[in-house]
């Protein structure tokens, strides 16, 4: 049975992809063309494939999976096969990134792909636009000698938001450059927003209006228009301490809300954007309801579900209601951390011990369906999914397992 896995795989490639952090969507929710996950079994194995170093997890567009690693003093770009995880085309740059902390040294921004174009973000600031097709060289930006975008505690890692023609990046420049907007055909410099500080959050568009996209900086909320950058909402939401870090990625939750969390006492809650009066109003903000540290959640049918609580001390799996914040369940093992997908009514959480869970979306209770160990330990990059594969990564290696 699993030497016919590839040929099974390779029969329907296109059925949906995953082209950017956090899916089709931006919210770690899937294509609707994806097929529901039924039964209990466990994740049986494809392939597996060494990698460098990096916490960008990758991503799976127009019959490729893209990922990007290190290797030495080499930041690699790599075009696999989705069905045997063989090398297609292989693109590389040399970097003199040193993490701070001595965590890692690889990239942590994830891909995104968008008209036959890759485009990646370095942690030493370089941004790229890569031929999907060939790997070839489109354009490249250095935002450091640029902007003057700043490595921060752990380097630069807000993934590409590509949306009406321009890459946009919280990178944290000078001289109001706190935002970008890059032109995806040529890397230009389009526009620039905010002097704040960057964060590890991607942007993202507001769902019901893709003309605004929103932000999480390491200051706060700030909602920029696309065309402009122009500043529609600039709000203060971190922690006191200096040693804090904004990582989750706003989520959709609603026609017009976004649900922003960090940990370090900061706490998460439901903000609303009223395009009419060009405001963004506070729903609800609570601490101990769904503090994220580093992983954004999922959001389905009023309902969040998500990692609480700091990575060091451990976190705790959580389903609260986006409605009000109140928390419905809580599942008993304690993980470090873990980053999830829902497929249907099902969620795909890979936690940092390298096991795949597989849990029934409901807010009445926990429902643990199965358990498998598809990685190492101690990693903390996010997955993609597509065409019932999910592709992960850990600090060693890149794994396919076939879930439906």
């Amino acid at each position: 049975m699993k030497k016919l896995l590839p040929l099974l795989l390779s029969t329907s490639l296109f059925a949906a992809d995953w082209p950017q952090f956090l899916g089709p969507h931006r919210d770690g929710s899937t294509a609707e063309s994806e097929k529901a996950i039924v039964g209990t079994q466990e994740a049986e194995p494809v392939w597996k494939k060494d990698l460098g170093t990096g916490f960008a997890g990758p991503v799976v567009a127009a019959g490729k999976v893209f990922i990007c690693h290190r290797l030495g003093d080499e930041i690699i770009t790599e075009a696999l096969s989705p069905s045997t995880g063989e090398t297609i085309w292989r693109h590389a740059y040399t970097t003199d990134y040193r993490d701070t902390f001595g965590f890692d040294n690889g990239p942590r921004a994830v891909p995104a792909v968008v008209d036959g174009k890759v485009f990646t973000h370095g942690p030493e600031g370089r941004v790229e636009a890569l031929d999907a097709a060939d790997g070839k060289l489109v354009w490249s930006f250095d935002t450091v000698a640029e902007v003057g975008s700043p490595q921060g505690f752990f380097g630069r890692a807000c993934s590409p938001l590509v949306a009406d023609g321009k890459v946009l990046l919280n990178v944290g420049g000078r001289d109001g450059a706190g935002i970008i907007a890059l032109d995806a055909k040529t890397g230009k410099l389009v526009w620039k927003a905010t002097k704040h500080e960057a964060g590890y959050a991607a942007g993202v568009l507001m769902p019901g209006d893709a003309s605004v996209a929103a932000f999480f900086t390491r200051n706060g909320h700030s909602l920029v228009t696309v065309a402009s950058g122009e500043v529609l909402a600039d709000e203060p939401f971190r922690a006191e301490m200096d040693a804090s870090v904004n990582a989750a990625t706003p989520l959709a939750c609603g026609p017009g809300r976004l649900f922003f969390s960090a940990s370090y006492d900061v706490g998460g809650g439901v903000w609303e954007w009223k395009a009419a009066e060009k405001r963004f109003t506070n729903v609800w903000n609570k601490t101990e309801a769904l503090d994220c540290h580093y992983s954004t959640p999922v959001w389905h049918a009023d309902h969040l579900y998500g990692f609480h609580g700091r990575q060091e001390s451990g976190s705790k799996l959580r389903c609260i209601s986006s409605i009000d914040g109140s928390v419905k369940w809580e599942a008993p093992d304690t993980v470090p951390g873990g980053t999830l997908i829902r497929v249907q009514d099902r969620l795909l959480i890979v936690t940092e011990r390298g096991e795949l869970w597989i849990v029934k979306v409901a807010p009445e209770k926990f429902d643990l369906l199965s358990t498998t160990q598809i990685l190492g330990l101690r990693h903390r990059s996010h997955a993609a999914y597509a065409d019932g594969v999910l592709y992960a990564r850990d600090s060693e290696k890149m794994t396919a397992v076939k879930v439906r």
